[in-house]
């Protein structure tokens, strides 16, 4: 089977646990990306799985700006595909942006395809006119029907996905594997607060809030990095304190590493973008494994996570002076911060762990191949 997903996967968590997942489960797994740097191997042997890489340069863009890649993306994608055809059966296709070629392969070649919506694409679709976000929105909501199952990436995407007529559909939360989890970088501050964000870096996650704070503390200490529009900017802002490192882009199990070393993580998403109201961020699900409590923004499907666990604080997006509060006082309270900590870690286990996420995913595969079978 292959996996295929519009960006290098270098990393991707979600793609490289599925991937494990299901080759551990006795597929012979391919996962396919875009390289848009073009810097990356084209092959990669990982260890239960294998990563093929186009390389077609550029970088994203916002809107309709990003179109003439996109559609260069879909025809070298359906290339691969169209000449790799004998050796896969499967397609688990990643968002809009590679459902469909993926479902020209099922309409040509009879393959089975499972749709994963990280997330709904016309709502990611911010400075794009409002008819041709109606249309996208009417186009994917056709496609998930024609898909022989779907994933979500929260029950509360439901709702998003309202209109449309899935065959089958399960629920894969963004759950963080606990195998992947080592010792930490640093251990905890016994004074002051060791925050670590490490994530996609755009102002739209409450960075600049976030500096502001942590920049008003000196016994306070953030780990940040990662990748996005504003690492140039977050960069030197941290270059300029003596309390704030920043990390770049940094392997998935140094992120997890990190975060062991943390007294509290951060997903500040801003909810007036559609998609983020209904998200529910790895890194919640990060700080559940981890008993770390987690701050969050309201409004967001994230605070109905954290609220309902009773593992973090939520505050206003954007609101500096909110953020400062809920810092302070999980910095004065370690109690609370270990009882907000080991509430998440009950959740996860519950609720959310991987091996429960593992367990639905290769179930939907057994029944889509008991199906082909018959």
């Amino acid at each position: 089977m292959v996996i295929v997903r519009s960006n290098a996967i270098a990393p991707d968590p979600r793609v490289e646990k599925i991937a494990s997942a299901l080759a551990q489960s006795g597929a012979d797994v391919t996962a396919l990306g875009w390289d848009r740097s073009g810097a990356l191997p084209e092959s990669e042997d990982r260890q239960a799985y294998r990563v093929q890489r186009i390389r077609l340069r550029g970088k994203p863009r916002r809107g309709l700006g990003n179109l003439p890649q996109l559609l260069a993306w879909q025809l070298y994608e359906w290339t691969w595909l169209m000449r790799h055809r004998r050796h896969y059966d499967m397609i688990h296709a990643c968002d809009l942006d590679t459902v469909v070629m993926a479902l020209l392969c099922k309409l040509f070649f009879g393959k089975q395809v499972v749709y994963d919506i990280f997330d709904f694409y016309a709502d990611m679709l911010r400075r794009t006119p409002a008819a041709t976000v109606r249309l996208v929105r009417w186009f994917e909501l056709r496609l998930i029907g024609l898909a022989d199952a779907v994933i979500l990436a929260d029950d509360a995407r439901r709702e998003q996905i309202a209109g449309s007529h899935p065959r089958r559909l399960a629920v894969i939360y963004n759950s963080p594997d606990e195998a992947a989890v080592s010792a930490p970088v640093r251990p905890t501050l016994s004074a002051g607060l060791q925050i670590a964000y490490l994530v996609n870096v755009q102002r739209e996650r409450g960075i600049f809030q976030l500096l502001e704070v942590v920049g008003q503390h000196a016994d306070w200490h953030l780990d940040i990095g990662g990748f996005g529009p504003d690492c140039d900017v977050v960069r030197v802002r941290a270059e300029q304190a003596g309390n704030i490192t920043w990390h770049g882009m940094v392997p998935y199990d140094q992120v997890l590493r990190l975060n062991a070393g943390a007294d509290v993580l951060l997903a500040t998403y801003d909810p007036s973008i559609p998609n983020n109201r209904y998200s529910s961020p790895n890194k919640v699900f990060e700080a559940m494994l981890l008993a770390k409590p987690i701050v969050v923004a309201e409004n967001t499907n994230a605070d109905r996570l954290v609220l309902s666990a009773g593992c973090g604080l939520a505050v206003p997006f954007g609101d500096a002076h909110a953020l400062d509060q809920a810092f302070t006082r999980l910095a004065q309270n370690p109690a609370l911060r270990a009882e907000m900590g080991q509430n998440g870690r009950r959740a996860y286990e519950d609720e959310y762990s991987w091996e429960k996420m593992r367990s639905r995913l290769t179930a939907l595969y057994s029944q889509l191949r008991t199906e082909a079978d018959q």
